[in-house]
């Protein structure tokens, strides 16, 4: 097949010699300096970069460059983002999966761990120990079951956590992570005013795809990586992206990856909200040096800073699958998004369990411990949903970036919103060193008009007052 990046077709716009050819493309040229130099010096401008030259940038060996890409990945973030950093957690509602993906415990032939179901009751008291904690945002999870989770299912549960109002909590921005589905569904799933919907690749690679996914709807290696043209038609336009990194060839799947990125922009007129890059992690009835593909931290460093500058604009999101000093290491070069406190086992919030987990994580520290870990490394944990509820998503969130206004809008947000965590959930110790550095990056917006209406609101908040944005 060819390669049309403006295909409908999985196998033409992910196509697998494009890749083959990049990839050759790409050995051949990882010591040419002049031309390293000239993609860098591109990265800089903030223009991007198309997936060969990404591919010649994360295959270079030359170690001066190496050091300016990591650099300039560091200020592009900079530049675009600040130093906020959007929190979340995910909420599980169910394991039952017809699936057989043999890299995940919830496939259907594993007989040893439990299957749950969250009943909405016992949603309600996940939200509520969410809410507790302080996250405002979810990113809901679910094996794809069409009797025991059908869609209904998910819908009923979304609205069950919109409703919940506890103390000060509430939930104001519901992610999503389910199956490929159809555009009608898509359509109830923006209805039901979801955020973002995330839907990870796992591999791009069509042959290891298929055997990494012996049975089940998910076999269907293109009604799956067509997912989020359907999405985007169902009137979703915030969409997030990812692979597994460890189950195939790194170098391929980063190729695919951005090719996935560049289909979506020329497409269907914007590229994802959002690219997450999980590596692989043990799980009940799954071993991991079965997969030979393992991503060395060093490399897996590298694949998130290239990212960083072929797609400047977007978020890039790494979950507690990672040690807190491997976040601390990608937080400098591109990550803007982090879980915290999370649970990966259906129930997690409200009980111990270790035998449903989908996969072990590393950083198990609190919320509060990962907001005052950020803030004492300079961040501003952010828990804004402000552009979602005032419709600034899709173009509309890529142009206020790409203009510069990020920061007399989402940073005052961000401040606005760690401002409501410092009051009603933070530690003493937290609090205090999450004050100290808002009166100092409020002195920062640009805009005099935003900073003093900023001021004020957060005075406010010590009244009592909540949930201002801009």
């Amino acid at each position: 097949m060819k390669y049309d990046v403006k295909s409908m077709k999985a196998e033409e716009f992910i196509n697998h010699e494009e890749i083959e050819a990049t990839l050759e493309y790409a050995a051949a040229h990882k010591d040419d300096a002049a031309l390293i130099d000239k993609l860098i010096d591109k990265a800089e401008k903030g223009g991007g970069l198309d997936h060969r030259e990404a591919a010649v940038l994360l295959e270079c060996t030359l170690e001066d460059r190496n050091a300016r890409m990591f650099k300039v990945a560091n200020e592009l973030k900079q530049r675009l983002y600040g130093n906020r950093i959007v929190m979340f957690a995910p909420l599980y509602l169910s394991n039952y999966c017809v699936n057989g993906c043999i890299y995940c415990p919830y496939h259907h032939g594993n007989c040893t761990i439990p299957r749950k179901k969250l009943t909405q009751e016992e949603i309600r008291k996940e939200v509520i120990a969410l809410q507790d904690m302080g996250h405002k945002r979810l990113a809901l999870e679910s094996g794809e079951d069409p009797v025991n989770n059908p869609l209904s299912y998910i819908l009923e549960s979304i609205d069950t956590i919109y409703s919940i109002k506890h103390k000060n909590g509430a939930i104001r921005r519901v992610n999503v992570n389910i199956a490929a589905t159809t555009v009608e569904n898509y359509k109830a799933l923006h209805d039901a005013k979801i955020g973002t919907y995330i839907l990870f690749q796992e591999t791009y690679h069509k042959e290891n795809y298929e055997k990494l996914h012996p049975t089940g709807p998910k076999s269907n290696y293109a009604y799956h990586t067509e997912a989020m043209d359907r999405a985007m038609m169902g009137g979703i336009d915030d969409v997030g992206i990812g692979v597994l990194f460890g189950l195939n060839l790194y170098r391929y799947d980063f190729v695919g990856l951005l090719m996935h990125a560049e289909h979506l922009e020329a497409a269907m007129g914007v590229g994802p909200h959002t690219i997450s890059v999980p590596r692989i992690r043990p799980a009940e009835g799954v071993d991991t040096d079965e997969f030979s593909d393992a991503v060395a931290d060093d490399i897996f460093e590298k694949i998130v800073a290239v990212i960083r500058l072929a797609v400047p604009y977007t978020g890039m999101i790494v979950s507690t699958r990672e040690s807190a000093k491997m976040r601390e290491r990608l937080l400098k070069i591109g990550v803007s998004q982090l879980s915290g406190g999370s649970r990966t086992s259906v129930g997690g919030y409200t009980e111990e369990d270790n035998e449903s987990i989908q996969f072990e994580i590393d950083d198990r520290r609190t919320l509060d411990e990962v907001v005052h870990w950020l803030l004492k490394l300079g961040y501003i944990p952010s828990f804004c949903t402000a552009c979602y509820r005032e419709n600034r998503t899709g173009d509309r969130f890529m142009q206020l970036v790409k203009s510069g206004q990020i920061a007399n809008c989402c940073q005052p947000n961000a401040l606005m919103t760690l401002q409501e965590y410092l009051e009603d959930y933070a530690s003493p110790e937290a609090r205090k060193v999450g004050e100290k550095l808002i009166a100092a990056e409020l002195l920062k917006i640009p805009n005099e008009k935003v900073r003093k209406i900023a001021e004020e609101n957060i005075k406010r908040m010590h009244a009592g007052s909540r949930d201002f944005r801009f």
